[in-house]
């Protein structure tokens, strides 16, 4: 019966993670985050033990709950490009700064850390597909503070990597656009404030214009929640310790869409929903630069397929969703909230 630390426990994946270990395993979770809006549901359930606190503050209720539970997620993160452009500092101190302590709790105790990478350590690399042993982690200048986030996990992949030399059970997985219901608030009017499918959905909920930054040309490979969930399950488990010591791409590689592709698939599914015909009637493509978008600190990968060799090997596990069935996972999800999330309109 694992007792499982997850930090930033009513996040994207917090949430969707500890619904499932509570659903399908004898497991407990032991979560800390600000807020419960994505976890009401499962605050009374016997194996949830949650606490409202901020990692940068309840230090020693992490380091205490790092001692007593056998695996660490420590999931807080910002992962918002606007942030990385207009506030790189907050990045830093929180991605890197505040996480580094619970790295080092987890091996002063000798636990599983379980780390959440990205995608965005490979930055700019020139690959088809990145390998996670072997691909080259290409960022831009430094006036381009949009590779701040990506610097900041590399380093922590390397201390973590360095930890490991020295004994610690770690696994570093990296989501490679990770979607599905609760990835953001579709309840926020602002571009730029939440990550590009929660970003167009709301538009198309409000009816409002979808912007294309540079053409929309740029490639990435969606991933459904539930087939990360699944891998992460397995991570967790660690089988014969297969995990320990890895590094996982976790995505689907047959679902790299470009985003003005991802714009127009998602404004075809609307009108086969009652709730969102209205809106996408409304909606028009419009382009801007990442400039005008976000800002001259930008800058942007035109591809990014995971190679996941590894991770179907080592872990038995593919993902299986297309990019059809992710998306009207989504549509589904948020039907009920139309009403509220149209009162947004300026």
């Amino acid at each position: 019966m694992k007792k499982v630390l997850i930090l930033g426990v009513n996040g994207f994946i917090g949430h969707h993670l500890s619904k499932r270990i509570l659903e399908t395993t004898d497991w407990h979770v032991y979560g800390m985050d600000m807020s419960t809006d994505r976890i009401s549901d499962l605050l009374t359930h016997p194996r949830m033990h949650f606490f409202e606190g901020d990692i940068t503050i309840n230090k020693e209720w992490v380091e205490y709950h790092v001692k007593k539970c056998d695996v660490i997620l420590p999931l807080v993160a910002i992962a918002t490009p606007s942030t990385y452009v207009k506030a790189p500092l907050r990045v830093f101190e929180l991605d890197f700064e505040a996480n580094l302590p619970i790295v080092r709790s987890a091996a002063k105790y000798g636990k599983h850390l379980v780390f959440p990478s990205t995608s965005e350590v490979y930055g700019m690399c020139h690959d088809e597909e990145f390998d996670p042993e072997n691909s080259e982690l290409i960022c831009g200048p430094i006036n381009k503070p949009r590779w701040i986030y990506s610097n900041a996990k590399q380093l922590m992949d390397r201390v973590i990597w360095g930890y490991g030399m020295e004994g610690l059970n770690f696994t570093l997985f990296r989501p490679f656009n990770w979607i599905g219901a609760g990835l953001d608030s579709i309840h926020t009017p602002k571009e730029g404030s939440s990550r590009v499918v929660t970003q167009f959905f709301g538009h198309i909920v409000r009816g409002e214009n979808i912007s294309l930054v540079d053409g929309g040309h740029q490639k990435r490979a969606f991933t459904d929640i539930d087939d990360g969930i699944d891998a992460l399950m397995k991570i967790i488990e660690n089988k014969n310790g297969a995990a320990t010591g890895k590094i996982y791409n976790i995505g689907n590689p047959v679902n790299n869409y470009s985003i003005r592709e991802l714009a127009n698939m998602m404004l075809e599914l609307a009108p086969k929903y009652p709730e969102y015909a209205e809106g996408a009637a409304k909606v028009k493509i419009v382009e801007t630069t990442s400039g005008a978008y976000y800002g001259s600190g930008y800058q942007d990968v035109q591809n990014r397929v995971p190679k996941i060799t590894n991770t179907c090997e080592e872990l038995n596990w593919k993902p299986t969703t297309t990019m059809a069935d992710a998306l009207k996972k989504i549509f589904d999800a948020y039907r009920s909230q139309v009403a509220e999330a149209q009162k947004l309109v300026d």
